[in-house]
């Protein structure tokens, strides 16, 4: 297969030094692609024109995707660019899929050649009509012919690219993401315009939404951001949301929590050496995304920050989401909604969020930073996200346990104050849990009840199962002095 890549129209307008450069990003962004999928394949770049040739049809959907690219045609057949070589062969091939239909044809030229591109329309056009209707306003097959300096080439079908610019013509930026449709959609939109991206995550709510965002970020990078290789910030806020909540007015509390954040992702971008800080904010969905808000918020970044977002309706983001494929992890993602006040101030003084503001240690967030991990997303094997956030060594102390056994083995032992449902009962019954708890799981060794866990994730719980199972359990109660049901263990 050979596939003719077509490219973005902002691509074309640049200068020829600027284009060149682009162009051999894009290049080596398809190569990028292509061999993270492991398809063997060929590029040939001409001044206007890429050709891809390979053997694997997955390559249109990964071609699709990658940013710079206009439109895709697979080539349907070539031949020697001599004008009556073109009409014969123009004929044979295209007489049977015209035959009564209605057709158009449309020929580009490029290079010196004893003929016109008028030339190809007219006289092509005419030993197709005994076949079909010309129809040049809405025909049912349009057959395109490309004649280059070597060959001339014949397609029928275009696959609309995703455009925009190639990743990495634009420099470097430091993402704040959540989980949520707004930043991964924003995500997108700036490698779109050619950025990478780093992310950053300020972790309110646990390892689930960790697991959440790692996914999201998987699939921004591989699905589009070809050529780039992002890292995963993460950053836990549990001491910071800590002092939040001791130290701050409550209605403030937003508008201070999105001001650490952003001097969270300053401190990071500029060891990044990222020249932007991006966010999902859209004027007035929000309390904290008021105009006025947001101008308090801004104070604190050192770098521009940009919102892809800012004049989008939520709906137009969601869909968007659809689009990208993040829509059913976002719609997963639990609110955080710990620290959101019942009457949110909407028009914050930046003197009155500056005196909140200094109640808050900064050493916290220095030391955050510092204590952060740092993910490779683009190296992660897909297994590596599921595994490591499904299993729990601890029980923590306001978690509910849910014990997957059979009801004989669930009163012969079990954790204390765990409650029963069988593995295909709690399957099919978990969404009528609460989803603001946390659930540890247990089985006899860990495995079934980790398909429970994951399937509980993707809903939007946090669940986790006890690695190694009910042994394994009975060892921990003993270890931390659990106080134990006068029961007994039975051997499983």
């Amino acid at each position: 297969m050979l596939f003719l890549l077509r490219l973005g129209g902002e691509v074309t307008t640049k200068s020829r030094r600027v284009r060149a450069r682009f162009q051999q990003r894009l290049v080596n962004n398809i190569h990028h692609a292509l061999n993270h999928s492991g398809i063997e394949h060929r590029v040939r770049y001409e001044w206007s024109r890429l050709f891809v040739e390979t053997q694997d049809i997955n390559a249109l959907t990964i071609l699709t995707r990658i940013f710079g690219i206009r439109s895709i045609s697979e080539i349907e057949h070539t031949c020697e660019p001599v004008l009556q070589t073109i009409i014969q062969s123009g004929e044979e091939w295209y007489r049977d899929p015209v035959k009564g239909k209605t057709f158009a044809v449309r020929a580009r030229r490029s290079g010196e050649h004893g003929f016109s591109s008028q030339d190809v329309n007219e006289q092509l056009g005419a030993v197709l009509v005994p076949y079909g209707k010309v129809n040049l306003g809405n025909p049912d097959i349009t057959v395109h012919v490309e004649v280059r300096p070597d060959k001339a080439y014949f397609f029928s079908t275009h696959q609309r690219g995703a455009g925009g610019l190639p990743v990495g013509v634009e420099g470097n930026a430091t993402c704040l993401i959540s989980g949520g449709f707004d930043s991964a959609v924003a995500a997108w939109g700036m490698l779109k315009r050619g950025v990478c991206l780093d992310y950053v995550l300020c972790n309110l709510a646990g390892p689930a939404n960790e697991r959440s965002v790692l996914r999201i970020v998987k699939i921004l990078s591989d699905a589009w951001g070809q050529g780039s290789r992002p890292r995963l910030h993460v950053v836990e806020f549990n001491e910071v949301v800590s002092a939040l909540r001791e130290n701050i007015q409550q209605k403030y509390i937003q508008v201070v929590l999105k001001r650490l954040m952003y001097r969270v992702g300053a401190q990071i971008a500029r060891v990044s050496k990222s020249q932007a800080l991006v966010t999902g904010e859209a004027i007035g969905q929000v309390s904290s995304q008021t105009l006025t808000n947001l101008r308090a918020i801004d104070e604190v970044a050192p770098i521009p920050v940009l919102r892809p977002l800012v004049t989008m309706d939520k709906e137009d983001i969601i869909n968007q989401s659809r689009h990208i494929g993040t829509y059913s992890i976002s719609a997963s993602v639990q609110e955080y909604c710990a620290l959101v006040p019942e009457r949110p101030v909407t028009a914050a003084r930046i003197d009155r969020v500056r005196k909140e503001e200094s109640n808050i240690d900064m050493t916290l967030l220095s030391q955050a930073v510092d204590k952060r991990r740092i993910l490779s997303v683009h190296r992660m094997d897909p297994s590596e996200m599921v595994v490591p956030y499904i299993y729990t060594k601890e029980v923590p102390q306001d978690a509910v346990v849910i014990d997957c056994r059979s009801r004989h083995h669930f009163d012969r032992w079990h954790y204390p104050d765990a409650i029963h449902f069988e593995l295909d009962e709690l399957m099919q019954k978990f969404q009528s849990l609460k989803r603001t708890e946390k659930y540890v799981l247990y089985c006899p060794f860990g495995l079934q009840s980790s398909v429970v866990a994951e399937r509980m994730q993707k809903a939007g719980y946090e669940a986790y199962s006890f690695k190694g199972g009910t042994q394994t359990l009975l060892e921990y109660t003993k270890e931390h002095g659990i106080d134990q049901e006068d029961s007994f263990m039975e051997n499983e």
